[in-house]
């Protein structure tokens, strides 16, 4: 029969023993650990160094970061910890312009700031300046934004708020392409259409057309010209029917 090996309580004891001390020393380490990020953690944020030393802002194109910074009320060597999310992007929303908004930290002491910006489908004059035409027939002057006439057309003598709102959402149904070529747009109401628009586009044709689906008829405008003899001037007319008109 087998002899049972028996170990002893006294061969256990050493064993025991050590078991129980690297516990021990992983518990106090542990410990020590947390304690050591936790008083880093205040000083880090009683310290200069939680202040804000960069700011970030993109996606913005009509709206300069100044004025960005300005609406957010964000500024360097605010702490990064009272920089209110909500609170900022809130305001970032009233501005006409911005349509969406974003604020992250980024630690230690960075905040970025992202909007994304409603399009602009025209400018109007006004008062010796220009103001932005925003799809829904919104004006935004000036001096709230920076302007390069040349991503989108003038818009002339729409004195009628619901015929600007019209045109403008019009324009931002047409597709960037198509809307690079115009140059200007001119409301030309008559008696018998009140809807009638004259455009000046920048190849040196001119479109005679409404208001009324206008997108959707300026969709043609590249194959129309296509079929005009090049350095002809003229006016191609977009009523019922399609036609070009030399003009000498």
């Amino acid at each position: 029969m087998e002899e049972k090996k028996v170990i002893s309580i006294e061969d256990r004891i050493p064993k025991l023993k050590e078991a129980r001390k690297k516990k021990a020393n992983r518990r106090l380490i542990y410990y020590l650990t947390m304690f050591t990020i936790l008083i880093s953690l205040i000083i880090y944020l009683q310290s200069p160094l939680s202040d804000v030393k960069t700011i970030e802002v993109d996606g913005n194109k009509y709206v300069d970061k100044e004025t960005i910074l300005t609406i957010a009320h964000v500024e360097e060597k605010m702490n990064i910890w009272e920089v209110s999310k909500k609170k900022v992007t809130k305001r970032l929303k009233e501005n006409a312009l911005i349509d969406e908004a974003t604020i992250e930290r980024k630690l230690p002491n960075t905040i970025k700031i992202s909007v994304k910006e409603n399009p602009v489908v025209g400018f109007v004059q006004i008062d010796g300046g220009y103001s932005s035409v925003l799809p829904n027939g919104t004006l935004v002057p000036q001096k709230e934004q920076q302007i390069d006439l040349a991503e989108a057309p003038v818009l002339k003598k729409f004195e009628d708020d619901d015929m600007l709102s019209r045109m403008a959402d019009e324009l931002a149904l047409l597709s960037p392409n198509i809307v690079q070529l115009i140059s200007e747009v001119i409301w030309t109401p008559s008696d018998e259409n009140r809807f009638k628009i004259v455009l000046y586009m920048n190849d040196g044709l001119i479109v005679d057309t409404s208001i009324r689906s206008f997108a959707e008829k300026m969709e043609d405008y590249p194959t129309i010209v296509a079929q005009i003899e090049p350095g002809e001037k003229g006016i191609i007319h977009m009523g019922v029917g399609t036609y070009f008109e030399s003009v000498k």
